[in-house]
C-alpha cells in the first residue's frame, strides 16, 4: 500500500439492511477491501456489527469512517427510522480508535456518491448542456422524497441537504388541481412527498379511480391486497394491462418531472440534476417516454435554460454506500 494510501470505513445504514466496506482511499478514488451486507434487526447497534466486520478482517484499523445513515442525523447522533437504534459518532470512534468519524444523512451520501458513477450507473434523460463545475441538483422519491444539491469546492462537489421534499404541493393542470383537493381532505397539507413516493402513488390512483377516469380492474385490486400496491400499480402500468394504473403512473411521472425542473431552478443546476431514490430505476422506460422531460421543462420564460441542463437516472442502488466512502476519505 502506498504511503499516502489510508484503509477507511464506509455504511450505508437502513432499517432493514446495512452495507458496511473497507476501501484503500488514495488520490480521491477508492478502492474496495471488503464489503459485507448485515440484517440490521439482528444487532442491538451498530457498534457489534462493526466489531464482526472488523474481526473477519483481522482487526483492521481505518483511519476514518463514515456512515450514511436513513434517519434523522443531529450533530454528532443519529436515530435510525424503524430500527431502536442511537448511533454516536464519538462512541464509534472511541471504541474502535478511528481519529476521524462522521454521520450523515442517507440522501446526502447518496448524492456524494454521484461523483463516483460511471457512464454505465447512469441512463440519460437529457443530455443537454452541463456547464464545468457548476451546481447539481438530486431528487429521489421512494418511501419519501428526498432532494439535495451539490456545489464544486476546491477539487470535489460537497453534497448539502435539503427538505424541499416537504414544499408546498403546486399542480400544474386542472386534473392535478383536483388531486391536490383529494390529497387536503386526507392530510390538510399536500406536500410533493405526498404525492412522490410510493404511498402518493396509491393515493394518485385512488383520486383517479374515484373520479371516474376508467375503471377498476378487479385483478389489480385483487394483487394489491396481497402485494405492495404501490408496484401492483407500477407492473399494471408498463405492461400496459390496466388503463387506470398507466393513469396514474403517467400523472406520477409528470409531477415527478415537474419537481424536478423546479429543484433545478432553486439551485440553478447547470452542472446536471441527477434522478436517484427506489422508484426512479424501476420506471426508468416510463421515465424515457417523454413526460417526464416535458414537464421538467414547461417552465415559461425558463424553459430554454432547462432544455439545457442535463438529466440523468442513477441506476447504481450503491450509491450511497459509494457515497460515504468519498466523504470518509477526504476527512
Amino acid at each position: 500500500m502506498a504511503s499516502n494510501t489510508e484503509i477507511i470505513l464506509a455504511g450505508d445504514i437502513g432499517g432493514t439492511k446495512t452495507l458496511l466496506q473497507l476501501a484503500e482511499f488514495s488520490g480521491g478514488r477508492c478502492d474496495v477491501i471488503d464489503e459485507r451486507r448485515f440484517d440490521s434487526a439482528a444487532y442491538a447497534g451498530l457498534g457489534p456489527m462493526i466489531k464482526d466486520f472488523l474481526a473477519a478482517r483481522g482487526g483492521v484499523a481505518p483511519r476514518s469512517a463514515c456512515f450514511g445513515v436513513a434517519g434523522r442525523v443531529s450533530g454528532r447522533t443519529a436515530d435510525i427510522t424503524n430500527l431502536a437504534w442511537r448511533i454516536d459518532a464519538d462512541a464509534v470512534a472511541r471504541e474502535f480508535r478511528i481519529p476521524k468519524v462522521a454521520l450523515i444523512n442517507d440522501f446526502v451520501a447518496a448524492a456524494s456518491g454521484i461523483e463516483a458513477l460511471t457512464a454505465a450507473d447512469l441512463a440519460v434523460l437529457q443530455a443537454g448542456e452541463p456547464e464545468e463545475r457548476g451546481p447539481r441538483a438530486v431528487i429521489g422519491a421512494g418511501t419519501g422524497l428526498g432532494e439535495g444539491y451539490m456545489v464544486w469546492q476546491g477539487d470535489h462537489y460537497r453534497a448539502f441537504p435539503s427538505e424541499g421534499g416537504h414544499a408546498d404541493f403546486a399542480p400544474t393542470d386542472e386534473r392535478q388541481i383536483g388531486l391536490l383537493r383529494f390529497l387536503r381532505r386526507k392530510f390538510a397539507r399536500a406536500s410533493y412527498e405526498r404525492v412522490l413516493a410510493g404511498q402518493g402513488l396509491v393515493d394518485i390512483y385512488a383520486f383517479l379511480r374515484d373520479a371516474g377516469a376508467a375503471p377498476e380492474s378487479a385483478a389489480v385490486l385483487r394483487a394489491m391486497l396481497s402485494d405492495d400496491p404501490a408496484a401492483v400499480i407500477s407492473h399494471a402500468a408498463l405492461d400496459e394491462s390496466d388503463m387506470l394504473a398507466e393513469q396514474a403512473l403517467d400523472m406520477f411521472v409528470d409531477i415527478y418531472g415537474a419537481q424536478a425542473g423546479n429543484l433545478a431552478l432553486t439551485v440553478l443546476a447547470t452542472g446536471g440534476v441527477y434522478v436517484a431514490g427506489g422508484i426512479a430505476p424501476k420506471i426508468v422506460d416510463k421515465l424515457r417516454q417523454g413526460g417526464f422531460m416535458r414537464a421538467f421543462v414547461d417552465k415559461g420564460r425558463f424553459s430554454g435554460l432547462l432544455a439545457r441542463v442535463p438529466v440523468q437516472v442513477v441506476l447504481n442502488a450503491r450509491v450511497g454506500l459509494l457515497g460515504a466512502a468519498l466523504v470518509a476519505g477526504r476527512l
